[in-house]
């Protein structure tokens, strides 16, 4: 909306000052607006589950973030590989991102057992990715072992939950 000097010229003292209020706190909203940009999911690459690309696509169970293991295990078992298969053909597609395997363990077995069995696992599935074409240097492994459980319990409904790698997107 435009106004010009001119324009505003016809009113009173007061009504002036009123407009150009106006004019003033539309202006700053519009510039919120424009602003805020950094709220859109989609501008961060979070996007919905829907949105290709998306950190939320690949999070999907279209995709799959999380690959679990056998107890005391590092081997990928079929469905792992399943899930290895989508993020290997998604991570193709959508090359820009760069992530982290977070390898876990369950809270059974030392804290130094569970450190290595966590880097074996993400190692696994580093080798696993590698061999699918994706690039070394996109992948980062780190271990948590015991320390980052998703639950806790004294069952095996929880330790399997916790046996796992997850795929953590960066970048994008």
């Amino acid at each position: 909306m435009m106004i010009s000097v001119a324009h505003l010229a016809r009113f009173s003292a007061p009504a002036r000052l009123a407009r150009i209020g106006v004019m003033v706190a539309m202006t700053a909203l519009v510039a919120a607006c424009a602003s805020n940009s950094t709220t859109d999911p989609n501008a961060a690459g979070l996007g919905g589950a829907n949105t290709p690309g998306s950190v939320a696509e690949f999070q999907s169970a279209s995709v799959g973030d999380r690959v679990f293991f056998d107890t005391d295990s590092s081997e990928i078992n079929a469905q792992g590989q399943a899930i290895l298969e989508r993020q290997a053909s998604w991570l193709n597609r959508y090359t820009r991102y760069s992530f982290t395997l977070e390898g876990h363990a369950d809270e059974r077995g030392t804290r130094e057992y569970n450190f290595a069995l966590g880097a074996r696992r993400a190692e696994a599935v580093k080798n696993y990715l590698v061999a699918r074409g994706i690039s070394s240097a996109r992948i980062r492994t780190m271990s948590y072992g015991k320390e980052r459980p998703v639950a806790t319990c004294d069952d095996i409904s929880c330790w399997s939950q916790n046996r796992r790698v997850q795929t953590v997107l960066s970048g994008g």
